[in-house]
Parts: structure tokens; sequence; C-alpha cells
């Protein structure tokens, strides 16, 4: 499969009172056409800021991008001007933010914020921009579409305003489809629903799909690789397959411990990641998740490992696979 986007050493920083914050340092990725890249990792790690970052949305300030690339169709999505990127969000790559109720406007019509992104991106007519802001709420299971174009936010559940935001995001037919946490607030019922439309809407629509979170227990039915990000790094990336099977950061290690699982044995107890999460305000020059691990040593104490090869596709940032070699926690 082509790629469709490319990200290489994104630094993004943020500038407050307290010091500086190390949002995201020097992360790194690929997209391929029609395929889910799962995200996950603790709130505060880097995953929704990485985003907003490739989309220029960084409030600045206090917000900057320091550094790197993101690759989109041949050109630096951050080199380019304040239109070129506003004519690529919504149009190219579609986001579907995690808390719907306060993203859409509570003054204007949901057919009125449908209607917006056709009309700006599209140069449709407003009968023609109407007609399909309809089409698209049947697309995401809204039954009553032509009635419903007149109701506001506040009317909708907050299952049906999820089902909104994907319509928005998809109105242009983008490439990439950014879903950050878009079922965290919403019930289990809801949340399979909402799974289930955007895996449909990937197999009809062709799309790429990222898709923000912190459950890993999502992840495992909706995605083709998994990045695990742990204070504004990469530490893990593999296909969705090896890295349940065969999990290799401390890190990565903890967070699927800690998930119940049926074909575990009875009165197993769940693991749990011990410490608190890291201070972003302190520069990062060593491996970060070192105060809590396990297996830390001198060396994960004074250097920050880079990710690296273990595996076909399997990438992992930890100085004990590189010099001690595989086997963990019989340390």
């Amino acid at each position: 499969m082509a790629t469709i986007l490319t990200v290489k050493n994104l630094v993004t920083r943020f500038y407050t009172r307290d010091g500086t914050v190390h949002a995201v340092n020097g992360v790194g990725f690929h997209l391929d056409e029609g395929e889910t890249l799962g995200v996950v990792g603790e709130s505060g790690c880097g995953k929704s800021v990485t985003m907003l970052s490739i989309l220029r949305l960084i409030p600045q300030p206090p917000g900057k991008i320091e550094g790197g690339e993101a690759i989109f169709q041949n050109h630096d999505l951050l080199q380019m001007s304040s239109d070129e990127i506003r004519a690529v969000r919504g149009a190219q790559i579609g986001m579907v933010f995690q808390d719907a109720l306060t993203a859409l406007n509570p003054v204007l019509t949901i057919g009125k914020q449908l209607m917006e992104p056709l009309q700006l991106h599209l140069r449709m007519e407003r009968k023609d921009a109407r007609q399909r802001a309809a089409e698209l709420l049947k697309l995401v299971g809204l039954p009553n579409a032509d009635l419903r174009l007149e109701d506001y936010p506040h009317q909708f559940s907050g299952g049906m305003r999820q089902r909104v935001m994907i319509a928005m995001a998809l109105a242009c037919s983008p490439q990439i489809l950014i879903a950050d946490e878009p079922t965290t607030a919403l019930d289990v019922t809801i949340q399979a629903q909402i799974i289930e439309l955007v895996k449909r809407l990937r197999q009809e629509l062709g799309m790429a799909i990222i898709w923000i979170t912190h459950d890993l227990g999502i992840v495992a039915g909706i995605a083709h690789r998994v990045q695990v990000m742990y204070a504004g790094f990469v530490v893990e990336r593999a296909a969705v397959r090896e890295l349940y099977g065969r999990p290799t950061h401390p890190y990565t290690r903890g967070l699927l411990g800690s998930l119940p699982r049926i074909d575990e044995r009875e009165g197993r107890r769940l693991a749990n990641v011990r410490g608190l999460p890291p201070d972003l305000l302190a520069p990062p020059t060593r491996c970060p998740f070192a105060p809590r691990c396990a297996c830390a040593y001198d060396r994960c104490r004074s250097e920050n490992p880079p990710l690296r090869e273990v595996g076909p596709g399997h990438e992992v940032a930890c100085w004990w696979d590189l010099e001690k070699g595989g086997v963990r926690y019989e340390c």
C-alpha cells in the first residue's frame, strides 16, 4: 500500500509561566492508504497534541511547533501558509474531536454546520449542500435526516452528536480521518455502534484512519497497527496482533497487564503501572519511563533510547532490549 502521510521528528512545546512543557519530542510515524493506526497512551502523553500539531491547530501562544515534517501529498503541512492548511483541514484531512458538545457550535443548527464545509471547500450551492448534508446524516445512521437538519446540538444525545461530528468530518470525502477519543464519554453500547460505523465507513470510502485512545480494548478491534506513546515519545509500534501477542516495552506490558482477559485463569490479579506520570516540564534527557520501570538500570537514567526494530515492523525504544536482550520482569 502507498504511504499517504509521513511524519518525521515532530517537536511541539508549550511555553507557560511555570516553564516549558515538552509535549511532543521527536515523534515520527507513517500512515498507509486505507489502514487504521491506533495511537494509545495515558492522558497527557502527547497523542492529541501530535495530531493537532500536524493540522496546525495548536494555539500559538503558548504552543509552538519547534521542528519536524508532516508530508502529505508531497507537501509539508508544517510549512504551508494559513490559507493552504485551511484548505487541507476538513477537505482532505477530517477530524472528530473528543467532546462533540463543545466542538459543535451551540447557536447554529446541525444543517448549517454540515453545509459550511461543503460550501467552503466544494463550492456547493445552498440547495445542493443541504441535500448532501441530509445524505451525510443518513450515512452515519441518523433517522429523519431531513428534519434533524433544523435541530441544534443540545437536541441530540451524546451518541447522536458523535455521529454528527463524524458526518462533518466526512463531508468532503477526506483521505484521512483523525478520531480523537470519539467514544470516551459514551456508554459501552454506543461505543460499539460508533466503532462499527467507522469500520463500515472505512471499507465503503477507502479512507485511512488515525484513532487516538487510551483504551487498548477498542484498538484491538479496529486498528491494523498500534503506536504506544509515553511522555511525548513513541515507545513501541507494531502490527496489532504482534503488539498484543508480544508486547516488549515495559510500559506496553503494564498497559496490557491491567486489562481483564477472558482467557486468563480465575483469580489472577491485574497488573498496575506503579508511580506517577512524568513531569513534562523537565527536559527529556533520559528514558521517560525509567522512574516507573522495574527493569531500569544506570543507562536508562542517563540516556533516552531510540526506537529500534526487534521484529518485522515491530519497533521499541528500550535499553533493556538493546543491551540485556529480550526477557524482562525477571529482573
